[in-house]
């Protein structure tokens, strides 16, 4: 096959329509070329230079292959390690979500307690409010009933140093004495 491809390409060649000089000449510059030619394609051939650049193509896509391969694991890792936070995430979200839920309900809870405690400590002061204004009021009466008492004893004093004589006072002081011995004894 590659004969073939070489001696069509020398029949092909524009040289051979030049006419004048002889076309299997060293003179016909063309003829020189395409000799050359067909010696440098002999010694790559000779030298096995296409099957080198075979194998380094073949390397090269050996190479290729396995970037490909790895990318394609590293691809794959990184959907599954993606995969992996998103599920984390999510379950953060969910966590969040509880604990959000969680503080609110303990604010209700504190709210609710903070109200509570603020309605008995309104009925504890109303209560001591109230106990004080019980204790003036009764220390109140107490001290109209003293009073009264002072002015009602000083009046029934007064009447009685009025109508009482000295022999009716001494008899009634006797007769305490003697009450107060009986009561003592």
């Amino acid at each position: 096959m590659k004969r073939l491809i070489v001696l069509l390409s020398l029949t092909a060649s524009p040289a051979l329509a030049a006419v004048g000089e002889p076309f299997f000449s060293l003179a016909n510059t063309d003829f020189v070329v395409i000799l050359a030619f067909l010696l440098f394609l002999g010694v790559l051939i000779y030298f096995k230079v296409p099957r080198l650049l075979v194998g380094m193509l073949d390397k090269r896509a050996d190479g290729i292959r396995s970037d490909l391969d790895e990318a394609k694991a590293l691809r794959e890792e990184a959907q599954t390690m993606l995969a992996s936070y998103e599920r984390k995430q999510a379950e953060m979200q969910e966590q969040a979500e509880r604990i959000v839920a969680h503080a609110r309900e303990e604010a209700r809870t504190a709210a609710d307690q903070a109200k509570q405690d603020l309605k008995d400590s309104i009925a504890r002061r109303l209560q001591g409010a109230e106990d004080q204004i019980a204790q003036a009021e009764a220390s109140a009466v107490r001290a109209i009933r003293d009073r009264a008492i002072q002015v009602a004893v000083a009046a029934a004093g007064d009447v009685i140093a009025q109508q009482l004589s000295a022999q009716k006072a001494n008899a009634l002081i006797e007769d305490s004495i003697k009450t107060v011995q009986a009561k003592l004894h």
